[in-house]
């Protein structure tokens, strides 16, 4: 593991009740989608040369870890989060050569290398899973199996062990002829959950853990794994199986139940996660967990990463991604911010005593949040939108997490055919509600498709205004994997770099301040003039310095909201503008008229 090489917190702050502090107190990480990132050899996918040939880009963006979406063997069915070998490197993205020169490369540089750990299921090209279709082998009890339902015919609908439909559409039970039973995959068929209730699967999954950290590996990100404590009866029996003392929930409008508060944040999370800790993590300095945390409330969060309890150090918690639709993500709604700001204060407050936050609103599974919640219809509306909603999200306490190209202001694919789409996630939904449960139209599902797939934030890098993008050459033999986004030729790295007024450029100020001030990183959080529809407004306070964070939420000229006006009523002059996404001298004349302008955000000093 890397020595850290940047500034750390002081003792004497406290930050979420570790002692001494931890090096990612004040740290950003930066996700890496590899297949979308550099393609160097010509296929059309990314590939881990592709990653180290950049690796000065990141120094210079200034961010501290790099988190790799899954690089491991794969089929590919889910884009690598199906895994068929943990301890190989996919031939698409290069060889274990090729990752050994990676890290080597980035410690170098002093950035650490975080791996995507899928360990709530494999592949079902995995040898284990392979292994378990025999009923006689050692491994014949690592994944959920499940016998028909009584009275009906293995194979044929309605004999799946119970209703459950899985996230990707369709029943969440897949039938095995060789073994004669169903397996349960809350993802994809070709995603069966491993049954973390067998100890020989947790250490198996420790030993290939401690494989990686001994490789040289700074920690991991963890998929998903909140989901690997399943809720069963007494016989061990899930929710609506045969005889279960277990009630399931009602089936839904596709024609299945929901499993995951079945699976979610399970009876034994916590076990397995302190024990995964004293296997893996005990003895060893300088890694990070982070745990992709559905189902989990911002008050559980604080207990997981609270260091007394020794499980994960931080949570992606979904609650603030996941309230703006209707029912399902497939059917948008416009931004509430009021409701916005209360979910991110019950995660800021949760933590406020023990305990530590994750921030972000962008990563390989959700759209550009300057398409979401900002204005990409206009280029000063989407850089101006870009660099108030990095404010936003950066001020607040916490470790913030930048996915790529959120840096330049990356905007969604807006493809506008089903063709384009290449997410199984897209297209399975499109399948499920519109042609078989008839329960969107195909107008509707495609606008909520170009709104939250997944392929938003899945187009190649934009490093250039090459034919494409610089993601790989103009005349590689093949194309990309996915389709390059159109606008690929005004937002770049190459005109963004040495811009001053670039959201690149924004972004090294907000990423510099947290390693330079303190109080960004660790100070107290409070939210102000919660119910203001336009305007995010709170206070970071540390000892006697006070900072005031102001954000206008809209493409509008608005009223500065009471208690913030209050706060300024003083006046505020440019040596108090800490950073502001307009300039110093407009921004005090904002301040003075008791307004802001389109998307104008700042910090101030009081």
């Amino acid at each position: 593991m890397t020595e850290f090489n940047r500034p750390t917190l002081p003792d004497a702050i406290r930050t979420n009740g570790a002692t001494p502090n931890p090096w990612w107190s004040n740290a950003v990480v930066y996700q890496i989608y590899p297949r979308s990132f550099q393609d160097t050899n010509g296929d059309g996918f990314g590939d881990l040369k592709g990653i180290t040939s950049r690796l000065d880009y990141l120094a210079d963006l200034g961010v501290d870890v790099l988190w790799l979406s899954p690089v491991y063997k794969s089929p590919q069915d889910d884009n690598g989060y199906d895994i068929s070998d943990y301890r190989d490197i996919d031939p698409l993205f290069g060889t274990l050569e090729d990752m050994d020169e990676l890290l080597a490369e980035a410690h170098k540089r002093g950035l650490k290398i975080v791996m995507d750990l899928v360990v709530n299921h494999t592949s079902d090209e995995h040898a284990w899973f392979e292994a378990s279709k025999s009923k006689d082998d050692p491994h014949a009890d690592w994944y959920w199996w499940r016998p028909a339902r009584p009275g009906h015919e293995p194979g044929t609908p309605g004999a799946e062990p119970n209703r459950w439909g899985s996230y990707f559409g369709g029943s969440a039970w897949e039938y095995c002829p060789e073994r004669g039973e169903y397996y349960f995959h809350q993802f994809s068929k070709k995603q069966p959950d491993l049954n973390w209730e067998n100890p020989a699967v947790r250490h198996a999954v420790y030993d290939m853990m401690n494989w990686w950290l001994d490789r040289g590996v700074d920690g991991f990100r963890m998929d998903v794994i909140t989901l690997i404590s399943k809720r069963t009866d007494a016989e061990g029996r899930l929710p609506g199986e045969y005889g279960s003392e277990l009630e399931d929930l009602p089936v839904g409008e596709e024609g299945y139940s929901n499993p995951n508060p079945f699976c979610a944040d399970g009876p034994r999370q916590d076990e397995f996660l302190a024990e995964m800790r004293r296997e893996v993590f005990d003895g060893r300095d300088g890694f990070l967990t982070v745990g992709e945390a559905p189902g989990i409330t911002a008050k559980r969060n604080e207990h997981i990463t609270d260091p007394a309890n020794g499980e994960l150090d931080m949570l992606f918690l979904f609650e603030h991604v996941d309230f703006d639709c209707e029912g399902v993500k497939w059917k948008p709604l416009p931004l509430d911010l009021p409701k916005l700001k209360s979910i991110m204060a019950g995660y800021q407050t949760a933590v406020a005593d023990a305990g530590w936050a994750s921030l972000f609103t962008g990563n390989h599974d959700q759209p550009r949040v300057v398409s979401r919640w900002g204005d990409d219809s206009s280029e000063e509306n989407r850089v101006r939108s870009a660099k108030a909603l990095g404010l936003m999200l950066h001020m607040h306490r916490g470790t913030p997490y930048v996915y790529q190209g959120e840096e330049l202001g990356m905007t969604d694919a807006h493809f506008t055919r089903l063709d384009q789409y290449r997410d199984l996630e897209s297209l399975n939904a499109y399948r499920q509600r519109v042609e078989e449960a008839k329960v969107q139209s195909p107008e509707s599902m495609m606008a909520g498709i170009a709104a939250r797939s997944r392929d938003n934030a899945r187009t190649p890098m934009q490093w250039d205004g090459s034919a494409y993008a610089g993601f790989t050459a103009p005349d590689a033999p093949s194309e990309p994997w996915i389709e390059v986004n159109s606008n690929h030729a005004a937002i770049n790295v190459a005109s963004e770099f040495d811009d001053p007024d670039s959201v690149y450029a924004f972004y090294k100020q907000l990423i510099a301040l947290r390693h330079e001030r303190p109080i960004i990183a660790a100070g107290d959080w409070e939210l102000i003039d919660a119910a203001d529809e336009h305007v995010y407004a709170f206070t970071r306070s540390l000892g006697k310095e006070r900072l005031l964070v102001v954000v206008n939420m809209s493409g509008r000229t608005v009223d500065l909201p009471h208690d913030t006006a209050e706060l300024v009523a003083t006046g505020v002059a440019e040596p108090d503008i800490i950073i502001t996404n307009y300039n110093a001298s407009h921004t005090v004349v904002s301040l003075a008229n008791g307004e802001l302008d389109p998307w104008e955000a700042v910090v101030i000093q009081l």
